[in-house]
Protein backbone atom coordinates (compact mmCIF):
# COMPACT_ATOMS: atom_id res chain seq x y z
CA UNK A 1 0.00 0.00 0.00
CA UNK A 2 1.36 3.44 -0.97
CA UNK A 3 0.00 6.85 -0.31
CA UNK A 4 -0.34 10.30 -2.41
CA UNK A 5 -1.15 14.13 -1.69
CA UNK A 6 -4.36 14.93 -2.07
CA UNK A 7 -6.07 18.42 -1.72
CA UNK A 8 -9.86 18.47 -0.95
CA UNK A 9 -10.77 22.42 -0.89
CA UNK A 10 -8.93 25.24 -1.01
CA UNK A 11 -5.98 25.41 1.13
CA UNK A 12 -6.13 21.46 2.61
CA UNK A 13 -4.08 18.49 1.41
CA UNK A 14 -4.04 15.07 3.44
CA UNK A 15 -1.92 12.43 3.00
CA UNK A 16 -4.41 9.49 1.91
CA UNK A 17 -3.50 5.53 1.23
CA UNK A 18 -3.11 4.75 -2.62
CA UNK A 19 -2.98 1.32 -4.10
CA UNK A 20 0.51 0.69 -6.07
CA UNK A 21 -0.48 -0.28 -9.48
CA UNK A 22 1.28 -3.38 -10.92
CA UNK A 23 3.61 -2.99 -14.40
CA UNK A 24 2.04 -4.55 -17.44
CA UNK A 25 3.51 -5.50 -21.06
CA UNK A 26 5.71 -2.41 -21.40
CA UNK A 27 5.57 -0.81 -17.99
CA UNK A 28 8.09 0.20 -15.62
CA UNK A 29 7.29 0.77 -11.91
CA UNK A 30 8.78 3.69 -10.52
CA UNK A 31 9.85 3.84 -6.98
CA UNK A 32 9.37 7.87 -5.58
CA UNK A 33 12.89 8.70 -3.92
CA UNK A 34 12.01 12.73 -3.88
CA UNK A 35 9.71 15.16 -5.17
CA UNK A 36 9.66 18.71 -5.31
CA UNK A 37 6.77 20.82 -3.95
CA UNK A 38 6.31 23.92 -7.14
CA UNK A 39 5.33 27.26 -5.51
CA UNK A 40 3.66 28.40 -8.48
CA UNK A 41 1.53 26.13 -10.38
CA UNK A 42 0.82 23.85 -7.96
CA UNK A 43 0.00 26.64 -5.41
CA UNK A 44 -2.61 27.76 -7.70
CA UNK A 45 -4.32 24.18 -7.34
CA UNK A 46 -3.64 24.26 -3.41
CA UNK A 47 -5.38 27.55 -3.29
CA UNK A 48 -7.84 26.73 -5.66
CA UNK A 49 -7.16 29.88 -7.69
CA UNK A 50 -5.99 27.43 -10.89
CA UNK A 51 -8.16 28.42 -13.87
CA UNK A 52 -8.69 25.23 -14.68
CA UNK A 53 -10.71 24.70 -11.60
CA UNK A 54 -13.02 27.58 -12.50
CA UNK A 55 -13.04 27.48 -16.27
CA UNK A 56 -12.76 24.74 -19.34
CA UNK A 57 -9.57 24.22 -21.34
CA UNK A 58 -10.99 23.43 -25.03
CA UNK A 59 -8.17 21.73 -26.12
CA UNK A 60 -8.77 22.10 -29.73
CA UNK A 61 -9.86 25.94 -29.78
CA UNK A 62 -7.06 26.44 -26.84
CA UNK A 63 -9.40 28.70 -25.10
CA UNK A 64 -11.08 28.36 -21.82
CA UNK A 65 -14.56 28.14 -21.78
CA UNK A 66 -17.51 28.55 -19.83
CA UNK A 67 -18.49 25.70 -18.71
CA UNK A 68 -17.81 22.41 -16.17
CA UNK A 69 -13.94 23.04 -15.08
CA UNK A 70 -11.54 20.97 -15.96
CA UNK A 71 -10.79 20.43 -12.54
CA UNK A 72 -12.27 20.06 -9.02
CA UNK A 73 -11.70 18.89 -5.66
CA UNK A 74 -10.38 16.23 -4.54
CA UNK A 75 -7.16 16.00 -6.77
CA UNK A 76 -5.00 13.70 -6.07
CA UNK A 77 -1.29 13.46 -6.68
CA UNK A 78 -0.43 17.35 -8.20
CA UNK A 79 3.00 17.65 -8.89
CA UNK A 80 6.08 17.64 -11.76
CA UNK A 81 9.09 17.44 -9.96
CA UNK A 82 9.54 13.81 -9.28
CA UNK A 83 12.74 11.52 -9.24
CA UNK A 84 12.59 8.00 -8.33
CA UNK A 85 14.43 4.20 -8.73
CA UNK A 86 12.92 1.32 -11.63
CA UNK A 87 12.37 -1.27 -9.06
CA UNK A 88 9.64 -3.32 -11.33
CA UNK A 89 9.09 -3.84 -15.00
CA UNK A 90 6.30 -5.30 -16.90
CA UNK A 91 6.51 -7.94 -19.47
CA UNK A 92 8.87 -7.46 -22.60
CA UNK A 93 10.68 -4.96 -20.70
CA UNK A 94 14.88 -4.77 -20.80
CA UNK A 95 15.84 -6.07 -17.43
CA UNK A 96 18.90 -3.53 -17.46
CA UNK A 97 16.27 -0.75 -16.41
CA UNK A 98 15.80 -2.31 -13.06
CA UNK A 99 17.61 0.11 -10.51
CA UNK A 100 18.20 3.19 -13.07
CA UNK A 101 17.04 6.87 -11.94
CA UNK A 102 14.38 8.52 -13.71
CA UNK A 103 12.95 12.08 -13.30
CA UNK A 104 9.79 13.53 -14.54
CA UNK A 105 6.52 13.96 -13.48
CA UNK A 106 3.75 11.84 -11.58
CA UNK A 107 2.68 13.80 -8.37
CA UNK A 108 3.54 13.44 -4.98
CA UNK A 109 3.04 9.30 -4.86
CA UNK A 110 4.88 6.68 -3.32
CA UNK A 111 4.89 4.75 -7.35
CA UNK A 112 3.90 5.36 -10.46
CA UNK A 113 3.50 3.04 -13.71
CA UNK A 114 4.80 4.35 -16.91
CA UNK A 115 5.77 3.16 -20.38
CA UNK A 116 9.40 1.88 -20.72
CA UNK A 117 10.27 4.22 -23.29
CA UNK A 118 9.07 6.80 -21.24
CA UNK A 119 11.55 5.94 -18.72
CA UNK A 120 14.53 5.66 -20.80
CA UNK A 121 13.90 8.97 -22.08
CA UNK A 122 14.90 10.14 -18.50
CA UNK A 123 17.15 8.22 -17.14
CA UNK A 124 19.22 10.27 -14.36
CA UNK A 125 22.88 10.93 -15.69
CA UNK A 126 25.03 9.16 -13.48
CA UNK A 127 26.85 12.32 -12.37
CA UNK A 128 23.80 13.82 -10.59
CA UNK A 129 22.73 13.29 -7.14
CA UNK A 130 19.18 11.87 -6.90
CA UNK A 131 17.75 15.02 -5.28
CA UNK A 132 18.87 17.33 -8.42
CA UNK A 133 16.60 15.26 -10.76
CA UNK A 134 13.37 17.15 -9.17
CA UNK A 135 14.37 20.04 -11.18
CA UNK A 136 14.26 18.74 -14.39
CA UNK A 137 11.41 20.03 -15.10
CA UNK A 138 11.47 23.77 -13.46
CA UNK A 139 14.83 23.73 -15.47
CA UNK A 140 12.89 23.38 -18.53
CA UNK A 141 10.60 26.29 -17.43
CA UNK A 142 13.67 28.60 -16.98
CA UNK A 143 15.41 27.15 -20.39
CA UNK A 144 13.05 27.95 -22.13
CA UNK A 145 12.31 31.27 -20.73
CA UNK A 146 15.46 31.74 -21.79
CA UNK A 147 15.28 30.12 -25.32
CA UNK A 148 12.38 32.96 -25.60
CA UNK A 149 14.54 36.50 -24.43
CA UNK A 150 16.91 35.44 -27.09
CA UNK A 151 19.27 36.82 -25.38
CA UNK A 152 23.45 37.36 -26.71
CA UNK A 153 26.52 37.91 -24.97
CA UNK A 154 27.07 40.93 -23.60
CA UNK A 155 23.37 42.08 -23.24
CA UNK A 156 22.00 42.89 -20.07
CA UNK A 157 18.72 40.79 -18.86
CA UNK A 158 16.72 42.25 -16.16
CA UNK A 159 14.94 38.45 -14.27
CA UNK A 160 12.00 39.70 -12.51
CA UNK A 161 11.64 37.26 -9.34
CA UNK A 162 14.24 34.86 -7.79
CA UNK A 163 12.11 32.34 -6.50
CA UNK A 164 13.24 28.79 -8.00
CA UNK A 165 12.81 28.76 -11.53
CA UNK A 166 13.97 32.56 -11.80
CA UNK A 167 17.38 31.50 -9.86
CA UNK A 168 18.00 29.01 -12.77
CA UNK A 169 16.90 31.40 -15.13
CA UNK A 170 19.19 34.25 -13.68
CA UNK A 171 22.19 31.21 -13.75
CA UNK A 172 21.06 30.01 -17.74
CA UNK A 173 21.13 34.14 -18.52
CA UNK A 174 24.62 34.24 -17.06
CA UNK A 175 25.69 31.33 -18.94
CA UNK A 176 24.71 32.57 -22.29
CA UNK A 177 27.24 35.98 -21.33
CA UNK A 178 24.58 38.39 -20.14
CA UNK A 179 24.64 40.67 -17.69
CA UNK A 180 21.92 39.67 -14.91
CA UNK A 181 20.20 42.12 -12.75
CA UNK A 182 17.65 40.00 -10.66
CA UNK A 183 14.63 42.09 -9.01
CA UNK A 184 13.10 40.48 -5.69
CA UNK A 185 11.25 41.50 -2.51
CA UNK A 186 13.15 39.02 -0.38
CA UNK A 187 16.43 39.91 0.60
CA UNK A 188 17.07 36.48 1.24
CA UNK A 189 16.41 35.59 -2.42
CA UNK A 190 18.65 38.53 -3.83
CA UNK A 191 21.46 37.59 -1.48
CA UNK A 192 21.76 33.82 -2.79
CA UNK A 193 21.03 34.82 -6.38
CA UNK A 194 24.56 37.18 -5.88
CA UNK A 195 26.16 34.08 -4.25
CA UNK A 196 25.13 32.65 -7.50
CA UNK A 197 26.13 34.92 -10.12
CA UNK A 198 24.15 37.79 -10.50
CA UNK A 199 26.11 40.94 -11.51
CA UNK A 200 23.47 43.56 -9.29
CA UNK A 201 20.52 42.70 -7.47
CA UNK A 202 17.49 45.48 -6.18
CA UNK A 203 14.39 45.46 -4.15
CA UNK A 204 11.65 46.86 -6.07
CA UNK A 205 10.45 48.60 -2.79
CA UNK A 206 13.96 50.47 -2.33
CA UNK A 207 14.60 51.45 -5.85
CA UNK A 208 13.03 52.65 -9.20
CA UNK A 209 14.31 49.52 -10.88
CA UNK A 210 13.64 50.88 -14.33
CA UNK A 211 15.53 54.10 -13.33
CA UNK A 212 18.54 51.84 -12.03
CA UNK A 213 18.22 49.93 -15.23
CA UNK A 214 18.64 53.06 -17.59
CA UNK A 215 21.68 53.97 -15.55
CA UNK A 216 23.59 50.51 -15.48
CA UNK A 217 22.85 50.64 -19.97
CA UNK A 218 24.01 54.17 -20.47
CA UNK A 219 20.46 55.12 -20.83
CA UNK A 220 18.95 52.50 -23.07
CA UNK A 221 17.40 50.30 -20.74
CA UNK A 222 17.30 46.49 -20.47
CA UNK A 223 17.86 44.49 -23.72
CA UNK A 224 15.26 41.97 -22.27
CA UNK A 225 13.59 41.31 -19.25
CA UNK A 226 12.29 37.89 -17.75
CA UNK A 227 9.75 38.22 -15.90
CA UNK A 228 9.11 34.68 -14.26
CA UNK A 229 7.29 35.51 -10.61
CA UNK A 230 3.86 35.92 -11.84
CA UNK A 231 3.23 39.62 -10.15
CA UNK A 232 0.65 41.93 -12.18
CA UNK A 233 3.29 44.70 -10.72
CA UNK A 234 6.74 42.86 -11.62
CA UNK A 235 5.51 42.65 -15.16
CA UNK A 236 4.66 46.60 -15.25
CA UNK A 237 8.30 47.13 -14.01
CA UNK A 238 9.52 44.73 -16.72
CA UNK A 239 7.95 46.89 -19.46
CA UNK A 240 9.17 49.65 -17.79
CA UNK A 241 12.52 48.64 -18.01
CA UNK A 242 13.48 47.34 -21.13
CA UNK A 243 15.06 49.37 -23.66
CA UNK A 244 13.28 51.07 -26.71
CA UNK A 245 11.69 48.41 -29.29
CA UNK A 246 12.85 45.45 -26.48
CA UNK A 247 11.19 42.36 -25.43
CA UNK A 248 9.73 41.28 -22.00
CA UNK A 249 9.15 37.45 -21.89
CA UNK A 250 6.12 36.94 -19.32
CA UNK A 251 7.01 33.26 -18.18
CA UNK A 252 4.86 33.55 -14.83
CA UNK A 253 1.69 32.06 -13.94
CA UNK A 254 -0.32 34.67 -13.54
CA UNK A 255 -3.44 34.74 -11.56
CA UNK A 256 -6.89 36.91 -11.80
CA UNK A 257 -6.92 40.37 -13.36
CA UNK A 258 -3.66 42.16 -14.16
CA UNK A 259 -4.66 45.60 -12.75
CA UNK A 260 -1.04 47.30 -12.29
CA UNK A 261 -0.47 46.62 -15.93
CA UNK A 262 -0.73 50.77 -17.55
CA UNK A 263 -0.45 49.50 -21.48
CA UNK A 264 -0.60 53.01 -22.43
CA UNK A 265 2.19 54.01 -20.83
CA UNK A 266 5.72 52.41 -21.74
CA UNK A 267 4.35 49.57 -23.20
CA UNK A 268 3.08 51.88 -25.96
CA UNK A 269 5.34 54.27 -26.45
CA UNK A 270 8.50 52.12 -26.57
CA UNK A 271 7.09 49.66 -28.81
CA UNK A 272 7.98 46.72 -26.04
CA UNK A 273 6.97 43.56 -26.82
CA UNK A 274 5.42 40.99 -24.77
CA UNK A 275 6.38 37.40 -25.54
CA UNK A 276 4.45 34.45 -23.77
CA UNK A 277 6.66 31.90 -22.35
CA UNK A 278 4.91 28.07 -21.27
CA UNK A 279 6.42 24.75 -21.39
CA UNK A 280 3.95 23.56 -23.54
CA UNK A 281 6.00 24.43 -26.64
CA UNK A 282 9.24 25.59 -28.04
CA UNK A 283 9.54 29.28 -29.78
CA UNK A 284 8.62 28.43 -33.46
CA UNK A 285 12.71 29.06 -34.61
CA UNK A 286 14.07 26.31 -32.26
CA UNK A 287 10.82 23.68 -32.44
CA UNK A 288 13.38 21.68 -35.31
CA UNK A 289 15.80 21.34 -32.83
CA UNK A 290 14.60 21.67 -28.86
CA UNK A 291 12.05 20.11 -27.23
CA UNK A 292 11.24 19.96 -23.46
CA UNK A 293 13.01 16.35 -23.02
CA UNK A 294 15.96 18.04 -24.47
CA UNK A 295 15.64 21.07 -22.32
CA UNK A 296 15.28 19.21 -18.87
CA UNK A 297 18.52 16.94 -20.58
CA UNK A 298 20.16 20.39 -20.79
CA UNK A 299 20.14 21.62 -17.55
CA UNK A 300 20.65 18.24 -15.48
CA UNK A 301 24.05 18.02 -17.54
CA UNK A 302 25.04 21.28 -17.01
CA UNK A 303 24.52 20.74 -13.12
CA UNK A 304 26.29 17.56 -13.72
CA UNK A 305 29.06 19.16 -15.30
CA UNK A 306 29.40 22.24 -12.35
CA UNK A 307 27.80 24.90 -14.59
CA UNK A 308 24.53 25.07 -13.22
CA UNK A 309 24.23 24.99 -9.21
CA UNK A 310 20.68 23.62 -8.16
CA UNK A 311 21.14 22.02 -4.89
CA UNK A 312 21.69 25.31 -3.18
CA UNK A 313 18.01 26.14 -4.36
CA UNK A 314 16.76 23.34 -1.64
CA UNK A 315 15.81 25.69 1.54
CA UNK A 316 13.82 22.60 3.20
CA UNK A 317 13.60 18.98 3.26
CA UNK A 318 10.67 17.12 5.07
CA UNK A 319 9.50 13.71 5.18
CA UNK A 320 6.82 12.93 2.25
CA UNK A 321 4.85 11.93 4.54
CA UNK A 322 4.42 15.45 6.42
CA UNK A 323 3.31 16.86 3.29
CA UNK A 324 -0.05 18.56 4.18
CA UNK A 325 2.74 21.05 6.70
CA UNK A 326 5.20 21.52 3.93
CA UNK A 327 2.34 23.05 1.94
CA UNK A 328 0.93 25.32 4.64
CA UNK A 329 4.74 26.36 4.81
CA UNK A 330 4.76 27.50 1.45
CA UNK A 331 1.30 29.03 1.43
CA UNK A 332 2.27 31.31 4.50
CA UNK A 333 5.35 32.85 2.13
CA UNK A 334 8.13 32.84 4.82
CA UNK A 335 11.32 34.79 3.77
CA UNK A 336 13.44 31.55 3.98
CA UNK A 337 11.15 29.09 1.72
CA UNK A 338 12.42 28.12 -1.47
CA UNK A 339 12.22 24.93 -2.53
CA UNK A 340 10.85 22.72 -0.40
CA UNK A 341 11.85 18.86 -1.01
CA UNK A 342 9.41 15.24 0.35
CA UNK A 343 11.54 13.13 0.82
CA UNK A 344 9.79 9.54 0.05
CA UNK A 345 13.11 6.91 1.09
CA UNK A 346 12.15 6.52 4.80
Amino acid sequence: MGHLVRFTSPRRAEIVDWEAPVPGPGEVRITTRYSGISAGTELTAYRGTNPYMSHRWDVESRLFVEGEPTHRYPLDGWGYEEVGEVTDIGEGVDAALLGRRVWGAWGHRTTAVRPADWAKARLMPDANDDVVGIFAKIGAIALNAVLDADLHVGETVAVFGAGVPGQIVAQLARLNGARVVVVDLVEQRRDLARRLGAHETLDPRQTDVATRLKELTDGRGADVAIEISGSYQALHDAVRSVAYSSRVVAAGFYQAGGTPIRLGEEFHHNRVAIVGSQISGVAPALQHRWDEIRMSQTVLELEAGGSLQLAPLISHTVAAREAVSAFEMLDAADSDVLQVVLDYRA
